[in-house]
């Protein structure tokens, strides 16, 4: 193997890795963003029993 092929190959080798730091973040940052959401749209523990249970629209 030429010099110029083991360069290339460790040059990739970097640029994959980066891109999978780059991805890592990317994912983590979805996941606390989807965490919030949900913790948001979670019921709240407090309330009185029968409050939130039903909704009625009909008018």
């Amino acid at each position: 193997m030429d010099m110029m092929s083991i360069v290339s190959s460790l040059m990739a080798m970097q640029a994959a890795n980066t891109q999978q730091q780059i991805a890592t973040s990317v994912l983590k940052q979805n996941i606390d963003s989807d965490k919030s959401v949900l913790q948001l749209l979670q019921p709240a523990a407090n309330n009185a029993p029968g409050v939130g249970g039903s909704l009625d629209i009909s008018v």
